[in-house]
Parts: C-alpha cells; structure tokens; sequence
C-alpha cells in the first residue's frame, strides 16, 4: 500500500448557491488554496461540470496531476453510482451520472471520482483532522438553515445499527408534535425572536444583538435547550462519545451551548465545536477519496495543523 503522500485529489463542496474547491493533499489532508464561485447563473448539467472543471484548473489540478476527484453534495443523489436524483435543487442534474460526466472532463476513468453527503463530509473531515480525531464514536450535526447529520464508529461513517436513525438523517424524526428540523434549525431560532418582537429577521442580525436584547438571547437560549434534548432523546441512543457541531448556526455556539450543556447533564458525552468550519466538508471529500480508493492510511498527531495555503 502506498502512503498518499504523493497524491493529491480535487475536493469540492457543493451548496445551495456556491462550489467550494481545493485540492487536498495525501498524508495529512492538507488544503490548498480555496476558491469558490456562484452556480446560480448555471442552467445545464454541462454548464455545471464546466464550472467544476474551471474550478479544479484554478486551484492547480493540471499542475499537481490529481488523481481524481471528490464531491460533498446534498441528496437526494446515488453516492455509490454519481447519478444525481435532485429535482428541487440543482434540477438540471437529475438523472445525470456526475462521476462519469466529470472524470471524462478531466480525462479520467469513472472511478477516479466519487461522492458523498455533505452531512458526511463534514464528520469525516472533523474525524480526519479536525476536533473528534480518534474519536470512536461520534455524531456530527451541522446547524443551518436544516440540521445535517451523521454518524460514525472508528473513523467509518454508519447509516444503520443500533441508535442510528434511519439512514443517519435527524432532520425528519417525528418529535414534540413535528419534527426535528422545525426546533433546531434557522427558522426555529427565527420563529422564537418573531414570537416575541413581532419582528422576522436574520439569524445573524439576531446573533449580532444577543448581547443588548434580552428576545435575541432567549431566541438562542430555546434554541440552546432544544439542541440539548434532541441530543438526549434522539441521539443518545447511539452513545455517542462526542458531538461534533458545524454550520452556521454554530458559529454563534457562545450564544446556546450553555443552555445545551444544561439539557445534557447527567450524560456521558462532550460536545465540540468545528476546528475546520466551513473547510470541514472538503477535507472530508478527501478522506473520502483516500479511504475509498485505498491509497494509504493516516491518523494525524496533536501537532497536526490543516490550514489552507495563502491564495
């Protein structure tokens, strides 16, 4: 088995409005360079894999020689085969198979790319070289505009087993009457301030006065406590070591993660914040590919760093 030391692979992050794209290094999973680019003017699946090509030749894949590529993109989508089943967003992928459209871009076999849930990508890349590093079990959660899950045993992502809800998604959990996603979520914390202002606003204009307006702090203290008991009843089951939160929302975390912690008394489990924020999924991309493609195996030290070279 070689190191991947001597491999790089092309990693994008592929949201609601933008692609994120760098190349991640073999070994430690370092990041070059960071670019992104809207997609939001892009009508075509070939107008949408040009951009990605036009990305990946940005950030230096002809010049490094990538192996391949890996893609952190929202369902629904096919991970095992890259056709895409999103008819809401990105509708001009639908039915379109993305790995083997891409690698005959870049003149690569099919096999050369592969993909994996955002949701994911952002564990693996915490678990690779972000805050749960050998951690045995973990539960990430990004925090946005919907709540983003996964679940994982010894670095290796799992969507079944016991505590583990189906296919690793909270969002949709039956719970208090809705679901998951109505209590911890954007509009959740928005529903709260408008409740008590009258008023509907940003979450980060709401963030941004916390400290002088007692409706913004206990918009995020609800928040804050029903984070705690969706952890308690929903994930607890898995026994999870740590949590592991991301997005967004978590940026804010001095805001409501008090109020968590109080919900979580009593239980055996730590809660962490992203080391690697909004780089966590490209990283994890790469752990992907790496793991997938069996090019070498690498647990980082404490002394490990990941940053993204100067652009």
């Amino acid at each position: 088995m070689t190191t991947g030391l001597d491999h790089s692979v092309l990693v994008f992050d592929i949201g609601g409005s933008h692609i994120s794209a760098a190349l991640c290094h073999g070994g430690n999973y370092r990041l070059g360079s960071v670019i992104s680019a809207s997609h939001a003017s892009v009508e075509t699946a070939n107008a949408f894999v040009d951009l990605l090509h036009s990305l990946g030749m940005k950030v230096g894949a002809e010049s490094e020689n990538a192996s391949g590529a890996a893609l952190a993109i929202p369902g629904p989508f096919d991970y095992a085969t890259g056709v895409s089943h999103m008819k809401h967003k990105l509708p001009y992928l639908f039915g379109v198979n993305v790995h083997e459209t891409l690698a005959a871009r870049f003149g690569w076999e099919p096999g050369n790319v592969c993909s994996l849930n955002d949701a994911d990508a952002f564990l693996l890349g915490e678990i690779g070289a972000g805050a749960v590093r050998g951690i045995a079990r973990v539960v990430g959660l990004t925090l946005g505009t919907g709540i983003g899950s996964a679940f994982a045993v010894d670095g290796h992502v799992i969507t079944s087993g016991p505590g583990v809800s189906p296919d690793g998604e909270i969002w949709n959990v039956p719970y208090q009457g809705g679901i998951v996603e109505d209590l911890v979520s954007t509009r959740a914390i928005q529903g709260a301030y408008q409740k008590q202002t009258g008023t509907l606003r940003e979450v980060v204009e709401i963030a941004k006065d916390a400290e002088r307006d007692s409706a913004a702090a206990e918009a995020f203290n609800e928040f804050g406590r029903n984070l705690g008991q969706v952890i308690r009843t929903v994930l607890y089951p898995f026994a999870p070591h740590v949590v592991v939160l991301g997005g967004g929302i978590s940026q804010s975390s001095p805001l409501f993660l008090s109020a968590t912690l109080a919900e979580l008394q009593g239980l055996d489990v730590e809660l962490r914040i992203s080391e690697l924020r909004d780089h966590a999924a490209l990283v994890g991309a790469g752990v992907r590919w790496f793991e997938t493609h069996n090019v070498g195996e690498f647990t980082p030290s404490a002394e490990d760093t990941l940053q993204a070279d100067p652009v």
